[in-house]
């Protein structure tokens, strides 16, 4: 980037030509230049500014070291990491083993920690629906070993049996084990390759650290190319512009020997250089290091720093410990994004469950973390990381949320309360509160709560409150009320469980008065412009009588859409109670339908376990979630909704958590709550039964059509 002086040394060079000329058109020309040399060194600077902002902002924003260039901004943010926990999950734990890519959706296992015992198996493991199938075996079981795809074969170097190994074997077996070898016994390594080229990096002779880096082009042959300049055991190594980036791993010798270090270490294989370049924010070994997108990303691993305290992550804690005293180590959760322009590490996101020495190999886009250990104990979870910016920017806080940039609201109905959430889970808002106004009505059982006028109010109804109010937001002052608090019934005035109240576009409210069996339009002096269904029939035969509605979306078109929970109704109906059409699904009990396309609805089963389906007005499924156990278990979920990131919302009643699921891999990307414990302290919930979503600029993108 130009330095302000650079460009007005730039303009004045220009400006010396016409500056020779005794005309006043050359004059009139040279004050113009003038002007415009004044105008570009304004506008340097504030280039300049910015670039130093957007350092400052980085560096604080991950924590990393390294020393800042302000000339080498980049121009493109690196995307944070969707992550994810696959619904599926392995047969038994395993650890430590080798993964490359294999054909079509499938991944190579081969070798492997199985407890104690160094495992001979190799697997094809289908990533969309977790099957796995044994192809083969190594000739000796091996764990710790590097392994990449060479010349179009998979190939394993060394390893430990559990001795450390130098035995290079290929798959399918195409040679003799015993004619290819390392130089040297090796463990504990890496394998990176760079077009033809593979180097092996890192790792342990079974007595001492083992530098060299090596390069093979056919898995039989190995040259040295250069030597670590920190000797490490257990490094994540991925490549990028042609270059190694080297991460951490476990010292062998000297005063940390057996402990994590923080050295970020470059090798340039043309040159034959290697140098530390920077430092992490915390010493990591056994890390997952990948590269995907043209960026490098660092997940994972175990340090020998304590971690923060949980802010309600959800599945699991931010680190597990193992160990004791000194030799104490956490197997962490965070995933990091290189910033290459400074060797500095940028906070990307986490992975839902924290893990260290996973298999590690990527597939198109998406990279997959298999097995590995979490607190000392091995694991049988599959997990993935995705590069995807609509979860936010390396370096952002609340980088890696599904709502980034946005606020979530949460209908906390087992704690009698209003929660609202910013993208780094942090509770900003909760009603009531202390600092709100009295509310004489009392706040019971909010069932479901949505942002209204443009983000400044809140209109909640409270099921078992037997009322609906509008709230000030953030004053938290209670605007409007329809209902009598604790009394249910049907006579004027009165509501029997209410369920989804919505503001319309022209001032009326909705509401699914559910044991009533009727949809209410409420005006806002209190009286009923519309009344479809009656307490006196509750069974389907719209609009004259509805079977227990428990959902009444607006929609678009200004029409409302009805869930009936006797019998599995969906109706699409208008404020004056014409029946537009109908339809029956094969469900047990549909909840809050909301519309996706011309043709193409969502709603939630509210059943253990729970469902996510997408159908159409035919009646056909069109998409079916319906894992029936493990972390992506739902227990009654009552409300679902696409956000703008692609990933479905939902709540997960009974399971006391808000959950977001990536509907392409089915794969649990985020959740606030801990899964079957409820609790009032942050980080936890109580059967949560309603949210949504608030853009900056006030707008509520997951129902558009309201008020």
């Amino acid at each position: 980037m130009s330095t302000p002086g650079d460009q007005s040394a730039g303009a004045w060079q220009d400006a010396d030509a016409p500056a020779r000329r005794r005309d006043r058109q050359a004059e009139r020309e040279q004050r113009r230049r003038v002007l415009r040399r004044q105008r570009a060194a304004a506008l340097g600077a504030v280039a300049l500014m910015v670039a130093l902002v957007v350092v400052l902002f980085s560096d604080g924003g991950s924590g990393g070291s390294g020393v800042p260039n302000a000339h080498a901004v980049r121009v493109h943010p690196i995307a944070a990491a969707e992550s994810g926990l696959l619904p599926w999950s392995l047969p038994a734990p395993i650890s430590r083993e080798v993964i490359v890519p294999g054909s079509g959706r499938r991944l190579v296992v081969l070798g492997g920690l199985n407890g104690s015992t160094s495992a001979r198996g190799v697997f094809a493991l289908n990533t969309a629906n977790g099957a796995l199938r044994g192809i083969g075996a190594l000739s000796v079981g091996v764990h710790d070993a590097a392994g990449a795809t060479v010349a179009g074969h998979d190939v394993v170097f060394g390893g430990g049996t559990p001795a450390t190994v130098g035995r290079v074997e290929t798959f399918p077996t195409i040679r003799s084990t015993s004619s290819a070898a390392l130089p040297a016994p090796r463990s504990d390594a890496a394998a990176v390759s760079i077009g033809k080229e593979t180097y092996i990096v890192g790792g342990y002779t079974g007595s001492a650290p083992d530098a060299t880096v090596l390069e093979t082009t056919d898995g039989r042959t190995f040259k040295p190319v250069t030597s670590l300049r920190v000797p490490v055991r257990y490094p994540a190594v991925a490549s990028v512009g042609g270059r190694l980036y080297v991460f951490g791993g476990q010292a062998v010798s000297g005063s940390s020997a057996g402990m994590p270090v923080d050295d970020i270490q470059e090798v340039d294989p043309a040159t034959g250089s290697a140098s530390v370049v920077g430092h992490m924010p915390e010493p990591l070994e056994a890390a997952a290091a990948v590269q995907l997108g043209g960026n490098v990303y660092l997940a994972g691993g175990e340090t020998s720093t304590p971690q923060p305290t949980d802010k309600g992550m959800g599945n699991h804690a931010n680190a597990i410990a193992h160990g004791s005293g000194s030799q104490s180590l956490f197997t962490v959760s965070a995933i990091w994004a290189l910033a290459p322009d400074r060797h500095a590490l940028l906070n990307a996101g986490r992975l839902q469950v924290p893990v260290s020495h996973a298999g590690v190999a990527v597939l198109g886009r998406r990279a997959w973390l298999v097995g590995g250990e979490s607190g000392g104990a091995q694991i049988a979870a599959v997990q993935m990381i995705t590069p995807n910016l609509s979860f936010g920017t390396a370096g952002a806080p609340g980088t890696g949320s599904p709502y980034f940039g946005n606020k979530l609201l949460v209908a906390d109905r087992g704690n009698n309360r209003l929660l609202v959430l910013d993208t780094s889970n942090n509770i900003i808002w909760r009603f009531p509160s202390r600092l709100a106004p009295h509310d004489r009505y009392g706040f019971f059982f909010p069932d479901d709560a949505f942002f209204i006028r443009h983000g400044t109010e809140i209109i909640s109804n409270q099921e078992e409150g037997e009322t609906i109010q509008q709230i000030g937001y953030p004053s938290g002052k209670v605007l409007w009320e329809f209902g009598h608090q604790r009394q249910p019934g049907s006579a004027p005035g009165y509501l029997h469980e209410p369920d989804d109240a919505y503001l319309l576009k022209n001032g009326q409210i909705t509401v699914a008065d559910a044991q009533n069996c009727r949809v209410l339009v409420i005006n806002a002096d209190h009286t009923i412009a519309h009344q479809i269904g009656t307490p006196a029939s509750c069974i389907h035969k719209p609009p004259t009588s509805l079977g227990s509605p428990n959902g009444d979306t607006p929609l678009a078109n200004g029409d409302l859409l009805a869930s009936e929970v006797q019998g599995s109704w969906i109706d699409e109906l208008t404020p004056a109670g014409k029946l537009v059409w109908s339809v029956k699904l094969p469900i047990a009990y549909p909840s809050d339908p909301q519309q996706l396309g011309r043709d193409r609805y969502l709603l939630a089963d509210y059943t253990i376990p729970g469902e996510i389906i997408e159908f159409n007005r035919a009646g056909r499924i069109l998409y079916r979630y319906d894992v029936p156990s493990g972390p992506g278990m739902l227990n009654q979920p009552s409300l679902v909704e696409l956000l703008p990131s692609g990933v479905f919302m939902v709540n997960d009643d009974y399971r006391h958590r808000m959950a977001a699921i990536d509907p392409k891999t089915k794969a649990l990307v985020w959740e606030y709550g801990i899964p079957d414990h409820p609790g009032t302290a942050p980080g936890r919930l109580r059967i949560p039964d309603g949210f949504d979503v608030l853009a900056p600029n006030g707008s509520t993108p997951t129902h558009p059509a309201t008020g």
